[in-house]
């Protein structure tokens, strides 16, 4: 990838900034001189060209880029009609996220090779209000200091829309309609994805219904997909409200954390869920299970510093220390 705008500081400040996100499948060049980008493309291949809209598109169009996409610093001009466009000033990571989606969008990518499937830790309770969505936003920022992390939710209502403030194009729902289609590839993801800290994660479902119109199988063949192709090391799932379909996405995590609470009802409810998994010969899979009894801390702050604030609570502390004595576990 290449960025070709007259502006020095802005061409070489967003190549800094976009070679240092691990879940781009390009190094970026920056370019501030007609000159200096025809020698550079007449020995390499430029798969996407971003280029300031104050460039002559007459200076460009021999230089067999692969896709041209428009930095633009307001209304898109009349000559950039034959070319997306993109906002120049906005986050590096929106820009990211828009490029990624104009790129997907043309012939179909070439796959990218990105080595070792990643593990997938699953979070899951047949427990309500056991802190499981907490805990599992606590593990995934955590686990991201120093790991590539994606978290994905299938709750019907994970409230994150409104924890993080952001307006979403593009959501989970997006990858189970590319996934049904047979065309998710790693490019569509990262036109899709959004970050916590170094946390990436895919916006939730909108509609409820689009997850229930899943059977448990098929989400589990999508699991397994975002794995071997996503380009992360760790995927953190927040299983749900599956219930008696939960089995065949379990069976794809390598180790489940299972939240608990020690009240009557709660041990009956556990104690149904390892029943009917014996029952139906999945017996195996409450090997990988490894229950938690949570620190229930107190409310802090407003909703939408709730996410950050998780790794200064108790619940940060008591996942530290798990980490410390299951670093090999949860590396599979």
């Amino acid at each position: 990838m290449a960025v070709y705008d007259l502006d020095l500081f802005y061409a070489r400040r967003f190549a800094d900034v976009m070679n240092q996100k691990e879940n781009i499948p390009f190094a970026v060049m920056a370019f501030t001189s007609l000159e200096r980008l025809r020698q550079y493309a007449g020995g390499h291949s430029i798969e996407i060209l971003l280029v300031s809209s104050q460039v002559n598109r007459d200076e460009i169009c021999d230089l067999g880029i692969g896709q041209v996409i428009t930095l633009t610093e307001g209304e898109k001009k009349e000559g950039d009609k034959d070319y997306p466009s993109v906002y120049k000033y906005q986050s590096s990571s929106d820009i990211i996220r828009e490029v990624m989606a104009c790129y997907s969008a043309g012939d179909e990518p070439d796959e990218t090779e990105h080595g070792r499937a990643a593990s997938v830790i699953g979070v899951y309770s047949p427990v309500g209000r056991c802190l499981k969505t907490s805990f599992a936003l606590t593990l995934g920022q955590l686990m991201a200091a120093d790991r590539r992390v994606l978290y994905v939710t299938l709750e019907d209502y994970s409230g994150l829309a409104s924890m993080t403030g952001e307006e979403y194009k593009s959501d989970f729902s997006d990858i189970l309609y590319y996934f049904s289609q047979g065309n998710l590839n790693f490019m569509r993801l990262s036109g899709i994805v959004h970050s916590i800290g170094n946390m990436d994660y895919i916006p939730p479902a909108r509609y409820p219904e689009d997850l229930a119109h899943i059977p448990a199988e098929q989400m589990a063949e999508l699991i397994r997909k975002l794995a071997a192709d996503c380009g992360y090391e760790i995927i953190i799932l927040d299983v749900g409200n599956y219930g008696h379909q939960a089995a065949p996405i379990l069976s794809v995590c390598q180790i489940v954390y299972m939240p608990i609470k020690e009240d009557g009802i709660s041990s009956a409810k556990i104690w149904e869920f390892e029943a009917y998994a014996e029952r139906t010969g999945n017996s195996g899979m409450l090997d990988k299970v490894k229950k938690l009894k949570l620190p229930y801390h107190r409310g802090f702050g407003r909703r939408e510093n709730y996410i950050e604030q998780l790794l200064w609570s108790e619940l940060g502390d008591y996942v530290r220390k798990l980490m410390r004595g299951s670093r090999e576990e949860m590396e599979c």
